[in-house]
């Protein structure tokens, strides 16, 4: 019997701290992690585990914190070719002026090349697992895919031609085609989205939604994201974005708000009420100057939020450990209360929280046995981590994404110390180089 425990576990990680996420914030100290396959096994003390798991492949990381990956609940992985491109503008001016015009000339080399560009830049950072909506969507995934990522990847749709499927209409046939390709994947996910309200049509919004629960998927749109947009919304169809989707039959479950910014209460409690999830994109609402999401209000009323980077050109990292500093102290400043999204809380948004907004809390999000092993380890032994009295405080408001030394997905090594084991980094920046210069012509 002994022999086949020991069969079973092919990887054993141990450190000087584990946090699970699963049960709180308790942490098991000199704790280690089994893996079998692409799951884990077995969590206990390192000493315990290592006796029982003899044959495992052992990766032992001195002083350091084993936790879960994080989860990135909303993003453009492929706008990292836009970096930088157009700075401190309205998000309108932004988006119609200068990158509008850029996605028109984008290709799918382009959109491939730059999402396994932002592969390299969240896993060498710790998110694990991200919810990315762009245009040649099967160019995303394909990337994902070869990164060793977990993913939700959706088409974005508006109500005028793509450079991917081309008219309107054909969405529909290229979003089936996608969930077809990927239906086996474990770790491919494909999501029907929506642009936003002002860029698709009522019909285009209840068709989509009807194409989601049709494959059982996530329905994901940008939501209330300004004031522009709640204005606008009210002088077309006489409603707030959000009453909008709600007079469609649009709201439920399946729904993934991006950034919630412009909310009165009773659209709180409405969103609450109709079960949708919210991603909240805090870098990208400052840096566009879209205002605050009132997430303590939020979280009081019961919804499930999770947190985002938004893209690499409105953000301009994904770096979710940054993300997670500031979605933390903005709602202290924006409230004068120093108590409001606290380190614990800041933390579950972007791990267990996150994974709840993908649906998928059961598989990732913490770390126990049967979960997905999915998790990601940290060198806590820095001058900027010591002295080390409360981890959720240190994850929050001192760690960086540099901190992060191993990073394993779905059981599988995706990098070692800061080294990946499944793409070709100096290649990938060199190619993506070459792209920025034809951008920039």
């Amino acid at each position: 019997m002994s022999e086949m425990i020991d069969r079973q576990a092919d990887l054993l990680i141990s450190a000087r701290h584990l946090l699970t996420m699963h049960d709180g914030s308790d942490v098991i100290e000199d704790g280690a992690v089994a893996v079998c396959g692409d799951s884990i096994l077995e969590i206990g003390k390192q000493s315990e585990l290592i006796e029982k798991y003899p044959t495992a492949e052992h990766l032992h990381q001195p002083g350091g914190l084993i936790m879960p990956g994080l989860v990135n609940v909303h993003t453009h992985a492929a706008m990292s070719c836009f970096r930088g491109l157009a700075d401190d503008l309205p998000l309108m001016e932004w988006l119609q002026e200068h990158i509008f015009p850029a996605e028109a000339r984008i290709n799918e080399k382009i959109v491939y090349q730059a999402t396994l560009l932002s592969t390299l830049e969240m896993i060498r950072s710790g998110t694990t697992s991200f919810c990315d909506m762009y245009l040649f969507a099967h160019e995303v995934a394909r990337a994902a895919d070869k990164s060793g990522m977990r993913s939700w990847i959706g088409e974005v749709v508006y109500d005028f031609p793509s450079p991917c499927y081309g008219e309107v209409e054909n969405c529909y046939a290229h979003i089936d085609s996608l969930a077809a390709r990927y239906a086996s994947n474990s770790r491919v996910n494909i999501t029907v989205d929506p642009h936003a309200i002002y860029t698709c049509s009522p019909d285009l919004l209840v068709r989509l939604k009807e194409k989601a629960a049709e494959l059982d998927t996530l329905y994901v749109i940008h939501l209330a994201e300004t004031q522009f947009e709640n204005d606008d919304a009210k002088e077309k169809f006489g409603l707030t974005p959000v009453k909008h989707l709600e007079s469609l039959g649009v709201l439920d479950h399946r729904v993934v708000a991006d950034h919630c910014v412009v909310l009165t209460d009773d659209e709180i409690s409405l969103l609450a009420d109709k079960q949708v999830k919210v991603a909240h994109c805090p870098e990208s609402n400052m840096k566009l100057a879209s205002g605050v999401a009132p997430i303590p209000q939020m979280l009081k009323a019961g919804l499930t939020i999770g947190i985002g980077t938004d893209g690499p050109a409105s953000n301009n990292d994904v770096d979710m450990f940054g993300e997670m500093d500031t979605a933390a102290k903005l709602h202290k400043v924006k409230s004068l209360d120093p108590t409001v999204m606290d380190a614990f809380t800041t933390l579950h948004m972007a791990t267990l929280g996150g994974a709840a907004v993908l649906g998928a809390e059961q598989e990732i999000g913490s770390l126990a046995p049967g979960k997905k092993a999915d998790m990601i380890i940290l060198d806590m032994a820095q001058p900027h981590l010591t002295p080390l009295y409360d981890i959720p405080s240190h994850l929050v408001y001192a760690a960086r994404g540099a901190d992060v030394v191993h990073s394993i997905i779905n059981g599988q090594m995706v990098m070692k110390n800061r080294q990946f084991t499944q793409l070709d980094e100096n290649e990938i920046l060199a190619n993506v180089s070459e792209i920025a210069a034809e951008i920039k012509g």
